[in-house]
């Protein structure tokens, strides 16, 4: 049974920076780059989400919608967690395609960088909660080199990284 699942999983890899969110299909090769931004018109009753990525762009000169980067934070990587998870999910949904057939991947999350201190417990479980809440089915969060198709096949990490916990 193992094996048909691995079939049908699309393994992810997500590398995150404030500046570029990239997200690859390891067992197809497509991927998505792109600045992780938001645009979301602000309603009376609810916000709307208007676009990721480059989309989001083209939303900065209309009035009543605000675009941001849910990374670009003085402090820490997660400046607003529901507007980042949504980012993520936009991102998967642009290279995964919404079918209904779509299984919940698995997915490797790298953030980028290295902080004075090291990443914080409420930024990895962040960052881990935005990408099961973004739809994947089980996250390993990596701090490392940029890492092969393969060793996210496989969970064969390097020993020149970490596993953040």
């Amino acid at each position: 049974m193992s094996k048909l699942l691995d079939f049908f999983s699309h393994p992810l890899y997500l590398r995150l920076s404030p500046e570029r969110l990239t997200i690859r299909n390891v067992r197809t090769g497509a991927f998505i780059s792109e600045v992780p931004e938001i645009a979301i018109l602000r309603g009376p009753k609810k916000a709307q989400i208007l676009g990721v990525g480059v989309e989001a762009s083209l939303h900065r000169a209309t009035p009543s919608v605000e675009v941001l980067n849910p990374f670009a934070h003085p402090r820490t990587m997660v400046g607003d967690f529901t507007a980042a998870e949504q980012v993520v999910k936009a991102f998967i949904r642009k290279l995964t395609g919404s079918s209904w057939f779509a299984t919940m991947p698995r997915m490797v999350f790298h953030p980028l960088g290295d902080p004075a201190g090291g990443f914080t417990q409420v930024e990895i479980r962040a960052f881990r909660e935005m990408a099961l809440g973004a739809g994947a089915s089980d996250v390993l969060m990596w701090q490392g080199s940029e890492l092969t198709d393969e060793q996210v096949r496989s969970n064969r990490l390097p020993s020149t990284g970490r596993l953040l916990d």
